[in-house]
């Protein structure tokens, strides 16, 4: 039990109820007939007894304490707390359209219920209460009175943890942690294709050792993105079946096509970020949005001009090859918006070594069947991800540091090349040591590698030293590993094999 409710249990029925007279409008009766039941744990338990204390009432006394309630919008005397919430959502600044369309609407609703149409207004838009007011003008009555009542409740206990917020004890508005519920929730749009063309160019990237990439013209910008949204005041769609705060996942899809015109930068990190923080800035009702994008690739096709084969400016080849990925959430911080959990990838590379790797010296058991090899062909699938120690780095573009996917692309495949081998797990591992040391401004860098190698046929050909392969059948092996640049600094005794990165 929190202190402030000690003191709260202590009060005369006279001070409790000019306290929390208010919580429910123009009812103090609430909190007089509330107040007998002292001893409260918390606040949250204040709350639930104020709810019964009405739930348990005659249907006469719960219909006035509906009536009690102003119109959204109206221009007539309310409550002190009426005025700040209808403020809030806007009610007080609205269009003459959309002012005489809320009225009608308030006579619809009252003509047809016999009380007025009551919404928590936190969190909504003069648009979306619009949309509410439609809908709910539709049902029939006993719904619609129970959805007025559970309406009041959240009004009251959002002024109750507002007025906990003013004199500073909000801290002891919460469940306990035994009662925590973690709830998922969220909904969102897939596959949701973008092909934008003339994007700003990539520039700006330095050039390593590894790979011939510095750039790439973006003629042609593809993406293929997924959204998922999350918000409190989304619970309603959920087990109400209210949709008037949902955003319909085909509008979600637009809103992206169309900002892609917008943007003005040359990544798709660049672009996930534009976007998020759109989102959460239209849309009061969402707090968190997670997008995660794979970009499409298109590749140069040369072309015979002024005498020489040059890349094409018109054509370009869709590649089916690895691609680079980015994720991005995004999150309200009271009236700020924070970028959070970004990190960039390359998928699906796929990498054949036709010699030169070894898997020897594993445990063998009575099921143990693999033979050992002291050179095979190796082909694997990985996937890489990498976070950058400042988010900015992924982000924007102009900072100059920003890592792209084709670098690290190729930077695994020299490793491949130059490494010895003792299994894909050595290998990852030297492939991390290169990225880490080739780019300082990465934190962190991760591995998804799968086993596809080829299954052996025949061990000889005709000629040469040739041998022939088929695909390899399934189940196959995969391995997962995390580097930091705390790897950089520990010695763990060296590589057992040549050719270390």
């Amino acid at each position: 039990m929190g202190d402030f409710i000690k003191l709260v249990n202590n009060w005369s029925i006279t001070q409790f109820v000019h306290t929390f007279g208010g919580l429910f409008e123009e009812s103090p009766w609430v909190a007089e007939r509330s107040w007998p039941s002292r001893p409260f744990d918390s606040f949250e338990h204040l709350m639930k007894v104020m709810k019964n204390v009405v739930q348990s009432s005659d249907e006469k006394v719960q219909l006035q304490l509906l009536c009690n309630h102003p119109d959204l919008g109206a221009r007539i005397s309310m409550s002190s707390n009426s005025v700040q919430e209808q403020a809030g959502a806007g009610l007080d600044s609205l269009s003459a359209e959309q002012y005489n369309e809320l009225s009608k609407l308030n006579k619809e609703y009252t003509s047809q219920f016999g009380f007025p149409f009551i919404l928590a207004v936190k969190g909504h838009t003069a648009q979306s209460i619009l949309e509410s007011m439609r809908k709910r003008n539709r049902r029939g009555r006993e719904e619609e009175f129970q959805t007025a009542l559970k309406e009041v409740f959240k009004i009251a206990s959002i002024r109750l943890e507002q007025w906990l917020v003013q004199i500073g004890h909000e801290h002891e508005f919460e469940l306990k942690p035994s009662e925590v519920k973690q709830r998922t929730m969220y909904y969102g749009k897939g596959d949701v294709w973008i092909y934008r063309s003339y994007a700003k160019p990539l520039t700006g990237i330095q050039a390593i050792p590894e790979s011939p990439f510095t750039g790439r013209n973006n003629i042609l910008f593809g993406m293929n993105i997924k959204v998922a949204v999350q918000g409190d005041e989304l619970l309603p769609s959920f087990i109400e079946g209210d949709n008037s705060l949902v955003v319909a996942t085909d509008s979600m899809k637009n809103f992206i096509l169309k900002h892609a015109a917008d943007y003005s930068g040359a990544t798709v990190e660049g672009f996930l970020a534009y976007v998020s923080r759109r989102f959460l800035e239209i849309y009061p009702q969402m707090t968190k949005v997670q997008m995660t994008a794979d970009q499409i690739p298109f590749e140069d096709v040369p072309v015979r001009r002024e005498g020489s084969l040059r890349a094409s400016e018109l054509v370009f080849r869709y590649s089916q090859n690895d691609r680079a990925t980015a994720a991005i959430e995004a999150q309200r911080k009271g009236n700020q918006v924070e970028l959070s959990n970004h990190f960039s990838g390359v998928a699906d590379i796929r990498l054949i070594k036709v010699k030169g790797s070894e898997f020897a010296g594993f445990v063998k058991d009575e099921y143990t069947t693999l033979p050992e090899t002291w050179d095979r062909p190796l082909f694997i699938f990985l996937n890489i991800n990498w976070r950058y120690e400042d988010p900015r780095d992924g982000i924007d573009d102009q900072r100059g540091r920003y890592v792209a996917a084709e670098q690290v692309r190729d930077v695994a495949a020299a490793v491949f090349h130059a490494c010895r081998s003792a299994s894909i797990q050595h290998l990852i591992y030297q492939i991390g040591l290169r990225l880490m040391r080739r780019f300082g401004q990465l934190s962190e860098v991760s591995f998804e590698s799968n086993n596809r190698t080829w299954e052996t046929v025949l061990e000889e050909v005709k000629e040469g030293e040739g041998k022939v392969f088929t695909e390899a059948r399934p189940p196959y092996g995969f391995q997962g590993f995390s580097m930091t640049r705390d790897d950089l600094e520990v010695d763990y005794g060296g590589s057992k094999r040549e050719g270390e990165a």
